[in-house]
């Protein structure tokens, strides 16, 4: 590897990658005279309000979180009432809490004080009840509720309850019931309407199920009641927006790109960039986004197109999320780019003024991290895939350690961005190669669907292959390759180890499946009626001898005994999605055959880490992990 001292960038201190970020998740009021964003406060993100005009030095911090930090909040349309969501540890026992700004420093208020198992799902405004917000929510366990609450007093009131377990009522701007989305027992979509007086039932809409996995996106009523918004293929291989009409069924394309599907991530956690922007004003959709080589914004306002226009002109990058006044004239905007995590900006469509509000991490250096580049390559069957190449900076690209870095679902998909794990490894002098293989959202039906049945199997031959083309390329090391993910990618961690036993150099699992029927059955209750088109119909029904028997030998706990691949395994204790059995099965039977094997158990934490000093601990013994086996820089020192 051809390097010299001087050429290399720093060596980046883990915390610069992995403390919380100074600011982020800047958003406007209503009226359009405070920010609200989050920053660092007793050592968790916290929620600040300032003036339009104000600095930092000048907000209060409104909320007052010691335990973990808060992700997400939501401006009311009384200035005095401010909310956010918190869970207890990573349960995803999602609460909906009240700030009073005009008295920050009380204690914040639940408004959902729920039963253990029981959560927040969605929280909405409701314009035509003024003070109050529509929260979707399982206060029947194995129900997801539409409950109105009145902010000001915490007064809840059931305002349509779901009738069964696969059926969802879909509601207008006024709360009323507007659609039903039926899940049939063959996995099929169905939306009907229902008279309200002779309680009829009228099929609008069938959709397929398989090539939706994670149900149809973007199941929005329009405004005005007389329309549904849905994710469709139609005839096409693109996932693109249909409008329906309510009383003809008439499909209208609303949003396609020919060649480029629907980015759905944004259905996956709310911190992620939205599928779609909507007006603040009217409730109707602005733009969409699409899946490219760089994410694609498509206007679908002219208003909006103006402004994200002027919004464009602010940065290299690609927008990530806005936020207006009800007005639409005041804007702030972030932005997504590969090397750091993209610029808060604030923008007045009415005076023209644009200025830099902050940026996530001020002191990395965009020179010292890597561009990330859209590659693609071929299966071995012949199916296109996709995926992104980070190489290291200040280092000759040829036979270089690399890191097959495996995105979780599996029904997502990585795309071009900031990844602090990414620019970790590439800064430690790692290529870091991230493949959207077979299953991967994002690149059609074809490729979606060709994944059913491919667990263990065609998925994992996409990784190999994947790896194979970075080494025919001369981009790696095929003695050094190592693989590492989370969740479904820490499953294909431990598949690399099991079924491929002799590939890779080093493996980290974190909070990755080993059973597949042992994931299956820990599953909260809540999600099993919505598996038929994704765990079922992609992997099989554990409760039937034949299928679980396959899921069995998919599974990398029926291998462990092939494991001779160094191994770092992280977990959270709370995890209600991979519930820690799943880590600590691989890791007992490794020990009790004298396999060494280091394990990183979190007991603050969920499906995947959030406290900051968790993070760091983990990508400290990435590093050490990876250093050791792969042979890459390391800036920190064995533990003691």
């Amino acid at each position: 590897m051809a390097e010299t001292r001087e050429s290399l960038p720093r060596l980046i201190d883990v915390e610069e990658f992995f403390s919380d970020p100074e600011f982020s998740g800047a958003s406007i009021s209503p009226d359009g005279t405070r920010i609200a964003y989050l920053a660092p406060k007793h050592g968790r993100t916290n929620v600040w309000v300032r003036g339009i005009e104000e600095e930092h030095g000048d907000a209060v911090c409104v909320t007052h979180d010691f335990r973990r930090g808060i992700k997400t909040y939501h401006w009311t349309d009384d200035p005095r009432w401010l909310l956010y969501l918190q869970d207890t540890d990573g349960n995803e026992d999602w609460h909906l809490f009240r700030v009073d700004l005009d008295a920050p420093d009380e204690p914040a208020v639940d408004l959902t004080p729920l039963e253990p198992g029981s959560r927040v799902f969605a929280v909405e405004p409701l314009a035509s009840v003024p003070g109050s917000v529509r929260v979707w929510m399982n206060q029947r366990p194995l129900f997801i509720d539409l409950v109105l609450i009145d902010v000001a007093t915490g007064g809840t009131t059931v305002h349509l309850e779901q009738p069964d377990l696969t059926t969802t009522v879909l509601v207008d701007g006024e709360g009323e019931a507007a659609f039903y989305s039926e899940l049939t027992d063959d996995g099929t979509h169905e939306f009907h309407t229902v008279d309200p007086e002779s309680g009829e039932k009228r099929l609008v809409l069938r959709q397929g199920g398989p090539e939706h996995p994670m149900g149809l996106p973007l199941q929005m009523v329009t405004p005005d009641g007389k329309g549904l918004l849905v994710g469709s293929y139609q005839d096409s291989d693109d996932l693109r927006i249909v409008r329906v009409d309510r009383e003809t069924g008439e499909e209208t394309v609303v949003a396609a790109v020919e060649g480029h599907s629907l980015c759905t991530m944004g259905h996956l956690a709310p911190e992620l960039p939205p599928t779609v922007f909507v007006s603040r004003r009217t409730g109707e959709l602005i733009a969409a986004r699409f899946v490219g080589d760089r994410p694609r914004i498509e206007a679908l306002d002219p208003h909006f197109a103006e402004v994200s226009a002027e919004l464009s002109a602010l940065s290299d990058g690609v927008l990530a999320s806005v936020s207006s006044d009800e007005a639409e004239q005041r804007w702030i905007a972030t932005f997504i780019q590969d090397r750091g995590p993209g610029a808060t900006w604030f923008y007045d469509h009415g005076t023209g003024e644009s200025r830099l509000l902050f940026s996530p991490y001020p002191h990395l250096d965009p020179a010292d991290l890597a561009p990330m580049a859209a590659v693609e390559l071929t299966a071995r069957d012949g199916l296109p895939l996709h995926a992104f190449l980070t190489l290291p900076v200040g280092v000759e690209p040829e036979r270089l350690p690399l890191v097959l870095l495996v995105h979780g679902g599996p029904w997502a998909h990585d795309t071009w961005s900031y990844d602090r794990t990414v620019q970790f490894l590439a800064n430690r002098g790692y290529a870091v190669l991230q493949v959207n293989f077979r299953g991967s959202s994002g690149y059609g039906r074809r490729h979606m669907t060709a994944a059913i049945g491919e667990f263990a199997g065609k998925m994992h031959d996409d990784l190999i292959d994947a790896a194979d083309w970075a080494v025919a390329q001369g981009y790696a090391d095929p003695a050094r390759i190592g693989i590492a993910g989370g969740s479904y990618g820490g499953y294909a961690a431990l598949v690399g180890v099991t079924f491929t036993p002799d590939y890779f150099a080093a493996a980290v699992d974190y909070v990755g499946v080993s059973d597949l029927a042992n994931f299956m059955r820990t599953l909260p209750p809540f999600l099993r009626p919505s598996l038929a088109n994704n765990w079922y119909r992609y992997v099989g029904d554990p409760d039937v001898e034949e299928q679980a028997a396959d899921m069995l030998a998919r599974s990398p706990i029926s291998r462990v005994d092939r494991i001779r691949t160094p191994l770092l395994v992280a977990q959270g204790a709370n995890d209600v999605r991979v519930v820690q059995e799943e880590s600590d099965n691989i890791v007992e039977r490794l020990r009790a055959r004298g396999v060494p094997v280091e394990y990183l158990v979190a007991e603050d934490e969920g499906h995947g880490f959030e406290n900051p000093e968790n993070q760091i601990l983990f990508h400290r013994a990435m590093e050490r992990h990876f250093a050791e086996h792969l042979g890459g820089r390391s800036g920190t020192p064995d533990p003691a």
